[in-house]
């Protein structure tokens, strides 16, 4: 058993919430720029002192409809200006807000609603509020609904909520919000549900507070007043949730943006300091720009590039680099490494990662090109990061030390073990639940992992996902998993093997990076299922992805088998949560056949 603790920096009083940051940005720096969001294409921008006249007014119309202490308010939205500022207006009014994911499906809807007891809820769009009022009087208590997008016949709901509530004082919103203390919740967040039903986390304004000053305290460079971040990971996830309250707490310039699929634009256009994402858009950058650079001719220059990058930041951990490498890297910096800085905005000093694992080709990748990407760890039930690798203690391939004020533990089994004010206060409405997850103080994380010396965190799987073989050999997923990911042709990878005499995988491939790979070899770009999954050129591809996460493991925990299925692992299709963490049971019963074809005889 090994155990690593940072000691706490910061407290939280008994009498603080969340909001008092936004009251005190107005106060203190009435014309900072607090947000920048977009309005009909262009960028608005909002002061300090602006956010905090547009919480109160939200908050008063909250009130005005009758939303008291402790009511809980869900918000089902893309992420959105209107998505953070009815967050800080639904604490101000005294209630908490349950964020539901706008891809949810009707019964997921249903039952996050029916568990939580909401009494209301605002969503994004005709189609969600259709979702909402399709599911009748199985709500239970809810019985107000709003609407962000604007609806024929009656205003948005941002508009709607400010003249509901024109008539309440401000001494009315000030006495709600000053009356929330830090151990009232302030947030219940369903887990993704890979397996069972979702649970509901219980995050109080404590739990928040604490991780969000502990962030803003080990990122001294990155979150300071003035600089800024573009976020489009999903407000439903506590990941995205808590740099949303750090942005708030630091005086750090704030966007939102609802997908990835213009992201390169909007970076430009932005052109945040620090970038917070999953490792899935980092590789898409890297694998984007590669395809680019070999579709113009320019591979052999690029793939040099790259290696150098990592050359350079494998140097950097072992004293620094020679005067040769330094020459060969300030070239390509000029020729490859300055574009691609200039993808992310030109001016991003530093990304955070989590939700998945890196991989550390990309990490030494990205650092080499002048943008580290800094990897954490931490879930729902840990109100987000548990442990970072920061600006001055980092190293490539672990999630970093504890965050200030938290204790990281692995246990006799290799489970990792959490201690801080972050852990959530329970599950809601599940005493086995909570009783099973924290034990003695303790949250069982349900994750595997390994701490060095230094107290930093490395993940190696998780408990529930250990595959055991017929011959009793225990092979974690994960590594192989992630590894095989990091292909520029490769979507999704799910490993088996339970139960069974080796280890196969299932692999999915990116629609995209295809189209750019049949082009450079010259073949039709339009092909069918089984054409693609049985083209020798392409299983060959595969195969060195296959071979490259090999030589990771052991000889008994190789792939020897695999399957190009013809169709990719979506949220959509049930097979990803909103986080794109793979939902094995449902993988496993809908390619059931596949799986037996990899150990037919």
């Amino acid at each position: 058993m090994r155990e690593f603790t940072v000691p706490a920096t910061t407290t939280v009083d008994d009498r603080e919430n969340l909001t008092d940051a936004v009251w005190a940005n107005a106060e203190r720096c009435a014309g900072s720029l607090s947000f920048r969001h977009r309005v009909d294409g262009s960028w608005i921008e909002v002061s300090a002192s602006e956010f905090a006249d547009q919480v109160g007014a939200v908050a008063k119309g909250l009130i005005a409809a009758g939303i008291e202490p402790g009511d809980r308010v869900a918000l089902l939205s893309r992420t959105r200006y209107e998505w953070t500022l009815l967050d800080y207006a639904i604490w101000t009014a005294g209630g908490s807000t349950v964020p539901i994911y706008e891809t949810s499906s009707p019964e997921q809807m249903e039952w996050i609603l029916a568990d939580s007891g909401a009494k209301a809820i605002v969503v994004e769009t005709t189609a969600h509020r259709d979702m909402v009022q399709g599911l009748g009087d199985r709500l239970g208590e809810l019985t107000l609904v709003w609407q962000i997008d604007p609806v024929t016949g009656r205003a948005a709901a941002i508009d709607e909520l400010t003249a509901l509530g024109a008539k309440i004082g401000d001494e009315v919103v000030r006495e709600r919000a000053t009356a929330v203390g830090a151990d009232d919740l302030a947030t219940l967040i369903y887990t993704s549900g890979t397996t069972g039903e979702p649970k509901g986390c219980e995050i109080t304004h404590r739990n928040l507070l604490s991780v969000t000053r502990s962030t803003v305290a080990v990122f001294p460079s990155l979150m300071q007043p003035g600089n800024s971040t573009l976020l489009f990971l999903p407000l439903a996830h506590v990941f995205a949730r808590v740099i949303q309250c750090c942005c708030v707490y630091a005086r750090i310039t704030l966007g939102h943006t609802p997908d990835t699929k213009n992201l390169v634009t909007e970076l430009a256009d932005f052109r945040p300091t620090l970038l917070v994402s999953v490792p899935r858009v980092f590789e898409k950058v890297y694998n984007a720009a590669r395809q680019k650079a070999h579709a113009q001719g320019k591979g052999r220059v690029f793939d040099l590039a790259a290696a150098t990058a990592v050359e350079w930041s494998r140097a950097h951990d072992a004293g620094g680099a020679g005067l040769a490498l330094r020459t060969k890297h300030a070239v390509f910096d000029r020729l490859v490494y300055a574009k691609l800085r200039a993808v992310l905005g030109g001016r991003c000093l530093a990304a955070i990662s989590g939700g998945a694992p890196l991989g550390e080709r990309l990490g030494h990748f990205f650092r080499g090109v002048g943008v580290p990407v800094l990897e954490g760890y931490g879930l729902t039930e840990t109100s987000a990061p548990a442990t970072v690798n920061t600006e001055k203690q980092a190293k490539i391939g672990t999630v970093g030390q504890p965050l200030p004020g938290m204790t990281i533990r692995i246990d006799e089994d290799g489970e990792v073990l959490v201690k801080s004010a972050g852990v959530m206060r329970r599950y809601w409405h599940n005493e086995q639940a909570t009783e099973e997850a924290i034990v003695d103080g303790w949250l069982r994380t349900g994750d595997v992992g390994e701490l060095d010396q230094d107290g930093f965190l490395r993940i190696t799987g998780r408990k529930k996902e250990i595959i055991v073989t017929a011959a009793g050999k225990n092979v974690s997923p994960a590594a192989l998993e992630d590894r095989i990911r990091a292909h520029r042709l490769i979507s999704q990878c799910m490993v088996v093997g339970d139960e069974r005499p080796f280890i196969a995988a299932l692999i999915t491939l990116d629609a995209e990076a295809l189209v750019a790979w049949s082009a450079e070899r010259s073949k039709p770009a339009e092909r069918s299922a089984p054409e693609l999954t049985h083209d020798e050129d392409l299983r060959a591809e595969v195969q060195r992805a296959v071979d490259d996460a090999n030589k990771a493991v052991s000889r008994a925990e190789r792939i020897r088998k695999f399957r190009i299925l013809p169709v990719d692992f979506t949220e959509q299709g049930g097979q990803l949560t909103p986080t794109l963490k793979l939902r094995r049971a449902v993988v496993s019963k809908e390619f059931a056949a596949e799986i037996e074809a990899l150990y037919a005889p």
